[in-house]
């Protein structure tokens, strides 16, 4: 199933700095992994925000749901799911 996925993190002022920086660093290489594995498909930066969107592949909406949860900085993250479906201007 494909997935819209709208994530918007936002960290609590009161991060240390290298602390901040470790974990953005530890989301950069999950992200990476998740889209080396094909769970994110397409992904995009909203400029001016840490928050992107991006279009996610799972089977499931509970396997979709761990690999979000899975992300380091989920305790932060705001989401929104949306459940695409197929257009049939590209079934041909």
């Amino acid at each position: 199933m494909d997935f819209l996925v709208e994530l918007e993190t936002r960290l609590p002022p009161e991060m240390p700095a290298p602390d901040r920086k470790s974990l953005l660093a530890r989301e950069l290489v999950h992200g990476r992994e998740l889209r080396a594995s094909g769970v994110i498909d397409a992904i995009w930066r909203l400029p001016g925000r840490l928050a992107n969107v991006g279009v996610w592949r799972a089977p499931d909406a509970n396997a979709l749901h761990e690999a979000i949860a899975g992300l380091p900085a989920w305790p932060w993250m705001t989401v929104t799911v949306t459940v695409l479906a197929e257009h049939p201007l590209m079934l041909s």
